[in-house]
């Protein structure tokens, strides 16, 4: 039995976010801040009231006071990577994403912004998901989708291998909206549903691109990454690239962000179920209104 390497370098996310927090860029988190909102708008729409809710991943604790400031959840968890300056507010627990320590059935709610792209057993972790969500739970998640920063993955690469004759891989791959459909199929959620929203952000240069995503930790953290700086004759080429390809009329560049938002349901009886084929009672020629065509 063989194990798959791991694709991602958890260790140094932890790093990297941690310094990010220290070092907070105002306005830096504003990718973060729009993913909140989403995701509490989308809370604020269900008719339902959970007793205990988890914010699974927010080290800013943004997401745990949006749960909060929806009224609907009793009491709201925060669970983080690391604990950060004891003058800011801690997390309730200490717990990495991708091995969760809560029990089976004991959770009523997990919101994830912008975090489970980053774990290295995506199907597993949905898989301790659902198990640690009480009959009837919910898990709602966004995360980046195929697509995004697909104008800085074009530029770097192609300016490395101008440069450089090869390339490393320097943007974090991200899956699609029907592949993670499928996961959340997997592993056994009822009622899956996925949707995509694209944000296009524009900076004055590559690099400011580049300064925002140091700012908000969401830099290289591929286990197989190069381990070399890109040298300065790649950066200016790649950001001439990108200037070249990737520039509107005004001459400011565009960067791509795909936000796919997950939500699920832990199965329980009370949950809609699919009629059995061959149950329904009106023609669908009558429904449309046209003549039926025998086979």
């Amino acid at each position: 039995m063989t194990t798959q390497p791991d694709l991602f370098d958890r260790p140094l996310l932890r790093h990297r976010r941690k310094r990010a927090l220290f070092g907070a860029k105002q306005g830096a988190d504003f990718l973060l801040e729009a993913v909140t909102d989403d995701l509490k708008d989308r809370l604020l729409l269900i008719s339902r009231h959970f007793d205990v809710a988890v914010d699974l991943g927010g080290h800013t604790g943004r997401v745990a006071d949006a749960i909060a400031g929806s009224g609907k959840a009793e009491r709201v968890l925060r669970a983080d990577l690391f604990l950060a300056d004891p003058a800011l507010t801690p997390p309730d627990l200490i717990a990495d994403d991708a091995l969760l320590p809560f029990r089976d059935q004991s959770i009523d709610l997990i919101v994830s912004a912008l975090t489970l792209q980053f774990v290295n057993d995506l199907p597993g972790t949905l898989v301790q998901i659902r198990r640690a969500l009480k009959p009837d739970g919910l898990l709602l998640a966004t995360l980046p989708g195929a697509g995004t920063l697909s104008e800085l993955r074009d530029s770097l690469t192609r300016a490395e291998l101008d440069c450089c004759g090869g390339a490393a891989a320097r943007v974090l791959p991200f899956a699609d909206t029907r592949d993670l459909g499928s996961l959340l199929q997997r592993a056994g959620f009822a009622l899956p549903v996925t949707d995509l929203d694209t944000v296009t952000v524009r900076y004055d240069t590559m690099f400011a691109l580049l300064a925002d995503l140091k700012a908000m930790g969401a830099t290289n953290i591929l286990k197989d990454r190069s381990r070399r700086p890109l040298p300065r004759q790649v950066l200016l080429r790649a950001a001439e690239l990108y200037a070249e390809n990737h520039a509107d009329a005004d001459g400011r560049i565009r960067a791509t962000f795909s936000f796919v938002t997950l939500s699920g349901w832990a199965p329980h009886e009370s949950q809609q179920k699919p009629l059995r084929p061959g149950s329904a009672k009106t023609r669908l020629a009558d429904v449309l209104g046209v003549p039926e065509q025998k086979a």
